[in-house]
């Protein structure tokens, strides 16, 4: 069996899709946005947080900086 993630096979010179094709990129579109929307309430939180040590600080920049890497990694 398929894994849900992986891209079925379409034959888009015909213009047709199969309802089985059509649900497998449906599911992996809303897979994509709910890792989406994970990181943006992670996103979130690290930029609510606020903090006078320098190393927490220093700490939360690198959790910023990742999580804005892996949203626009998504988002090409």
């Amino acid at each position: 069996m398929a894994n849900a993630l992986e891209h079925p096979a379409v034959n888009f010179d015909e213009g047709f899709v199969s309802e089985d094709a059509r649900r497998a990129a449906e599911q992996v579109r809303t897979v994509k946005e709910r890792q989406k929307q994970a990181l943006n309430l992670q996103r979130e939180n690290i930029l609510s947080q606020r903090t006078s040590n320098p190393a927490r600080r220093t700490a939360l920049e690198a959790a910023l900086a990742q999580i804005e890497g892996q949203i626009s990694a998504m988002e090409s």
